[in-house]
């Protein structure tokens, strides 16, 4: 089982051992996602439009496993860094408990509140009655998404991203298989369950992965031998991981109510503008993979570094992180631009969906690179324990910034689709900008600054 030492070795060796598994894991779970997308348009594009919003009510619940995988990341490896295996031994086993309490607390939530999102951003008809019936499937999901999130969190702080890329492909081949299993049944043997198949699959999937991550989780060496009277809640450890997961998991409850104002912008101008923009989201995702894990491997990096005081390492980190983002972005950004339609045509034979995607892509390549540096100084703040400016940033970008400049074009210039990604794109561009100012200061209280 790795269990490496990030504060000696060189810089961009650790980015490798850490990033190129991590983007593989990523890649097929957002390959996963796409699995889900076809087989959803195989059914029908009210299908697919139910599938991005159902989708979209459940990701409030997730977020809150977003923020407790990175709580995990920042502090056991800030205790790691400082030699401390008392201190990760006991962050990572109220990690997995504090996940655990929150899955109970957030499945009744979620059974009252999630329909009344759904209906919030969608019209009656089939699309909106199929997001439901998915949802409620969904909810069975949830201990196989947060627990291993916390859990992948933990590995990450001791060098391992390989344990969740393994689970990932596994899940993938699953989904591959059990999809249309689900989704069309045997006949005379197994009846069909149309898109409920889908959400099905992903529960008996992502609690395989769930399975997998604590196997691995419990073979650390700092964990061996741990009893289940360490799960018990303790309130100081909690409120630790609270304070360290609440912002991060803040920010991406923003980041669900941005995408439900970017989808009730877009349903007046029906749902083929909403599958269109849940299939490029897709599709950006699979192009940001390598970025994503560059820019996720920074946060164990610079957490064990900081919690080392190799302040020189911290900083060398993230320099590495954005001259390798940048060249990314030189190769991602004209392959998104010129190759969306072809990419979106993969997906569904939909001229107006295509359109839409299309349309979606070329703004997204001219963000591509901002993407990259947002990410980073997250990540960033997160090992430097200052996880609160990460919320601020999303509150703007992507609450405040999102809904007024949506509002502008569209409401008040009365754009079309090309106005809600105008104005995605300016929430984007200006939160770049935000973010820029307050990491150069929190780096100069932390470290001394950005550079030596």
């Amino acid at each position: 089982m790795k269990d490496i030492d990030l504060t000696e070795g060189p810089i961009p060796g650790h980015f490798r051992t850490l990033a190129v598994p991590a983007a593989m894991g990523m890649l097929f779970s957002t390959l996963y996602n796409v699995v889900d997308v076809f087989y959803a348009g195989q059914i029908s594009t009210d299908a697919q439009a139910g599938l991005a919003i159902g989708f979209q009510a459940f990701f409030i619940m997730m977020s809150v496993g977003f923020g407790i995988g990175s709580a995990m990341g920042a502090l056991v490896g800030n205790a790691r860094g400082k030699k401390d295996d008392a201190g990760a031994r006991r962050m990572a086993l109220q990690g997995i408990s504090f996940a655990m309490a929150s899955c109970a607390v957030l499945i009744v939530a979620g059974a009252f509140a999630g329909p009344w999102l759904i209906d919030l951003v969608s019209e009656p008809g089939a699309y909106r009655d199929a997001a439901t019936a998915y949802f409620y499937w969904l909810l069975a999901a949830l201990p196989g998404f947060l627990i291993a999130y916390a859990g992948n969190g933990i590995l990450q702080a001791h060098g391992d991203s390989v344990t969740m890329q393994r689970a990932m492909m596994a899940a993938f081949v699953a989904n591959i298989v059990l999809n249309p299993l689900f989704i069309y049944g045997i006949p005379g043997l197994v009846p069909g369950m149309g898109l409920s198949g889908i959400a099905l699959s992903t529960i008996l999937s992502q609690t395989g992965v769930m399975l997998y991550v604590l196997r691995a989780v419990s073979r650390l060496r700092v964990i061996r031998g741990a009893g289940t009277r360490e799960l018990h809640p303790e309130g100081k450890t909690y409120g630790e991981i609270l304070r360290q997961m609440a912002p991060t998991s803040l920010s991406f409850t923003v980041l669900f109510v941005s995408g439900f104002v970017v989808q009730y912008a877009l349903a007046r101008f029906g749902g083929h503008a909403i599958a269109g923009y849940s299939i490029a989201l897709r599709i950006e995702q699979i192009l940001l993979l390598p970025v994503l894990g560059m820019t996720g491997a920074l946060l164990p990096i610079a957490a064990q570094n900081f919690g080392a005081e190799a302040h020189d390492r911290v900083r060398a980190a993230l320099w590495f992180c954005w001259r390798t983002g940048g060249l990314i972005t030189l190769v991602a950004a004209p392959v998104l631009w010129f190759g969306g339609g072809l990419f979106m045509r993969l997906f569904t034979d939909d001229a107006q969906v295509i359109e839409v995607g299309r349309a979606y892509l070329r703004v997204d390549s001219v963000l591509f690179g901002i993407y990259m540096m947002l990410f980073s100084i997250n990540s960033l703040l997160q090992a430097f324990k200052r996880p609160i400016w990460t919320l601020w940033i999303s509150v703007y970008r992507q609450g405040f910034g999102v809904a007024f400049f949506v509002w502008l074009l569209v409401g008040v210039l009365g754009m079309d689709v090309w106005g809600v990604f105008l104005g995605i794109a300016i929430a984007v561009a200006t939160g770049w900008l935000l973010s820029l100012a307050i990491v150069v200061r929190m780096a100069r209280d932390e470290i001394g600054g950005l550079r030596a």
